[in-house]
């Protein structure tokens, strides 16, 4: 079945795409890049959001919260993954790493979300709020990583009942294993649409 994506109710969540995530120096590419250049990431994301800028589609950026070195102090329970985060200083606030990659600047008109702490571009940000106002219904959820912003942040729009389309070529993950949990044994379970880049671009 052929998806439709009405420029008045669809918007594109573009999540974490940062330098440390997307650049060859930053931190944690090393680890996604085998996958990335798999699915030829850099790319697809290029692509998709000419299309999306020049169908009228609004363009929400999602970030990761970045990193001080104060974070976390004093939290209850902060997830050994937010520590491992803060040691490194992964997405630092005020540094290159924590810049969005210089392919994927904000234009005049996208939104910029608050950040988040954890995976779900949801939790504790106003993006929920922000979808609203714009009249937003379905979300494309491109960006990083697969199976953790990416899905987190995916399956949350499902429960506030949203219809959330994922782009399984325009993401990665730190492993094969990762992609396929994230597309064919996770993503099932919640996402109405799961495309290629050409089938999104087709459907747009």
């Amino acid at each position: 079945m052929i998806k439709t994506y009405d420029k008045t109710t669809t918007g594109l969540l573009l999540v974490d795409p940062y330098n440390d995530f997307l650049s060859p120096e930053g931190k944690l590419f090393p680890r996604a890049k085998e996958v990335a250049d798999s699915v030829n990431l850099l790319e697809h994301l290029k692509e998709i959001l000419i299309v999306v800028r020049n169908a009228g589609i609004q363009v929400f950026f999602v970030p990761h919260h970045r990193s001080e070195p104060e974070d976390f102090q004093n939290w209850k329970h902060p997830t050994p993954y937010q520590l491992k985060s803060k040691q490194g200083q992964v997405f630092a606030k005020d540094s290159w790493g924590g810049e969005f990659h210089p392919d994927f600047q904000p234009h005049k008109g996208d939104v910029i979300i608050k950040e988040h702490w954890a995976s779900s571009g949801f939790a504790n940000t106003d993006l929920d709020h922000q979808l609203k106002m714009h009249g937003v219904q379905k979300i494309i959820v491109i960006g990083m990583l697969a199976n953790t912003c990416i899905e987190a942040t995916a399956r949350f729009g499902m429960e506030l009942g949203y219809h959330v389309t994922l782009v399984k070529d325009a993401t990665a993950a730190f492993s094969n294993e990762a992609m396929h949990a994230a597309h064919e044994i996770n993503g099932p379970t919640f996402a109405h649409a799961i495309l290629t880049t050409e089938e999104l671009l087709a459907a747009l």
